[in-house]
């Protein structure tokens, strides 16, 4: 990396600083992931090797530090100190993705009240939801097999979803 001029890395320090900002959402730990990239490119542990263009190379090893941050981070972090709300950790919440038990029994009854008013719709608003909205059918597609225009399939939804929320 010796054989880059100086100049040549730091013109790609804005660049570098706005893409660990970006990831960071820290300027202060953006500022150091930036440094840190730097400190170990002059340093030699991070050589270029000039298989990809420079500031490609120079994002990746970014990337790794930005890793290494947050790990740092993660590290020193603690579920038993409060935070500034009382809350656990610092502002990382820990939450299971997936939803509760409650909340999926009232999305099976949200779903099956919403499947029986379309069941109760007339057969012409019914067809067109079936095959627009519950099928994800292409408009196209269902005007065909419905034979009837773009329009008429728009009309059709929309008086469907009208009296299904009514």
């Amino acid at each position: 990396m010796n054989t880059l001029p100086s100049t040549e890395l730091v013109s790609h320090r804005p660049y570098l600083l706005r893409f660990a900002l970006r990831k960071l959402r820290d300027p202060m730990l953006a500022e150091d992931a930036v440094h840190d990239v730097f400190e170990a490119v002059f340093s030699g542990r991070a050589t270029f090797g000039g298989r990809s263009a420079l500031r490609s190379w120079l994002t990746a090893v970014l990337k790794h530090k930005i890793v290494d941050s947050l790990r740092r981070l993660d590290h020193h972090a603690s579920l038993d100190e409060g935070g500034a709300d009382g809350e656990a950790g610092f502002g990382h919440d820990v939450a299971c993705p997936r939803p509760r038990p409650d909340e999926v029994a009232e999305q099976r009854q949200a779903l099956a009240h919403a499947l029986a008013g379309i069941e109760r719709l007339p057969e012409t608003l019914r067809e067109a939801m079936r095959l627009r909205v519950l099928e994800d059918g292409d408009t196209a597609d269902v005007c065909r097999a419905l034979g009837i225009s773009e329009e008429n399939l728009f009309v059709r939804v929309h008086r469907a979803r009208k009296q299904l929320l009514s």
